[in-house]
């Protein structure tokens, strides 16, 4: 992936928000493939001729089998607003997942206790609070179907570790291509059918209102299919 083929959502002076792809990482690990970050920075400093070092705050993460918003920040002063935001949960967050079982009601709230294993790097949901689990709560509700698949949106309430994820197993609705949770089948690009579909939040240095979306991913058929059954006027 090169700096040129970044889908560019938002960009001002203070903060930059991409389209992150499902094979994406968004900060270097020990795979060594080019994070997301400093593919956003080489952008920067080719678009704004900008010498030495660009500055880029990574203020939140997508795991990497998830699509869509990405939020970076451009500036100290944002970055340090934004994980303020962030912290005392004045961002809205919405995602999309693809489950094959419909949930029990077309829409709720879920409230479970996650605790996470590091060595698997996965998170277990309960039902009631033991020790060492943190509460995660999160709602939802269909949007769509199709003959074999449902649209589910997600707002998060917390923000933990594989929180949708996990929760979503939990209730028997595993997301597409999820191995990890207990989904039967990988997809064939290889992530994940859950899409960072939105962020709401209020600019940090302008204060004015944000609404960032990201398309679903266009070499998927099924992400297609539901995003045009929601768009397509009645």
């Amino acid at each position: 992936m090169k700096p040129s083929s970044l889908q560019i959502l938002y960009e001002d002076n203070h903060i930059i928000a991409v389209n992150k792809g499902s094979s994406d990482i968004v900060q270097g690990d020990k795979t060594g493939d080019t994070p997301l970050s400093e593919l956003v920075k080489a952008y920067l400093k080719q678009k704004y001729n900008k010498p030495g070092e660009v500055f880029l705050g990574v203020v939140h993460r997508l795991d990497r089998p998830v699509s869509g918003v990405l939020l970076f920040a451009r500036t100290s002063k944002a970055l340090t607003r934004l994980n303020d935001m962030f912290r005392n949960r004045e961002v809205t967050k919405t995602y999309w997942a693809v489950v094959k079982e419909k949930p029990q009601a077309p829409e709720g709230r879920l409230e479970h206790y996650l605790i996470r294993n590091e060595i698997q790097n996965k998170s277990k949901a309960y039902d009631a609070p033991r020790s060492g689990a943190k509460p995660a709560v999160l709602t939802y509700r269909l949007l769509v179907h199709s003959d074999a698949y449902n649209l589910l949106e997600v707002s998060l309430e917390t923000g933990r570790h594989h929180q949708i994820r996990s929760q979503l197993a939990h209730i028997g609705c595993p997301i597409k291509g999820d191995l990890k949770y207990g989904f039967p089948r990988s997809n064939a690009h290889g992530g994940i059918s859950l899409h960072a579909r939105s962020l709401d939040f209020i600019h940090p240095v302008s204060k004015k209102a944000v609404h960032i979306t990201a398309p679903v991913p266009q070499d998927d058929a099924l992400w297609r299919f539901f995003e045009n059954a929601l768009t397509e006027p009645a």
